[in-house]
């Protein structure tokens, strides 16, 4: 029979092998956990105190270190949600006279090129337009 203490330094094993293949950086806690547990196994063959050890202490860690973790490894969302500046307004840049004219406008603090629709009227310098869709890497617009 495989005594206990090398039962918990498997599981420990198990865990930190997995986190190893996550971007969660959760599976560590109960892994250290299961550590714990093992070294708790060397000084007493209670099983309730061992579980007690591993529960405890893998809540602990979680509860006390994982907004620290969350805190010194944030990572600023660079991906750009498109979507997100469909229906807002903007400010003309430069004019945009016709739907095959490109122009500029500024939205949210970025300039964009930008065309009208077809059936819109020329958009002067300084005017407000709301953004309808993104058509590659222009705006499709029309006058607020």
């Amino acid at each position: 029979m495989i005594p206990i203490w090398a039962i918990w330094l498997i599981i420990s094993g198990v865990f930190l092998l997995l986190e190893i293949f996550t971007i969660s950086f959760l599976l560590f806690w109960p892994g250290i956990g299961a550590f714990l547990a093992f070294l708790t196994s060397l000084v007493t063959p209670n099983i309730g105190i061992q579980i007690g050890v591993f529960t405890i202490s893998t809540i602990i860690l979680i509860l006390l270190t994982k907004p620290l973790t969350k805190k010194f490894f944030k990572t600023k969302d660079t991906s750009m949600n498109n979507n997100a500046i469909i229906g807002k307004k903007g400010t003309v840049v430069k004019a945009i006279k016709n739907s095959e004219t490109k122009g500029q406008v500024k939205v949210d603090g970025e300039l964009w090129s930008a065309i009208i629709s077809d059936e819109e009227k020329p958009v002067k310098e300084g005017e407000c337009v709301i953004v309808e869709k993104i058509e590659g890497v222009k705006l499709k617009v029309k006058k607020a």
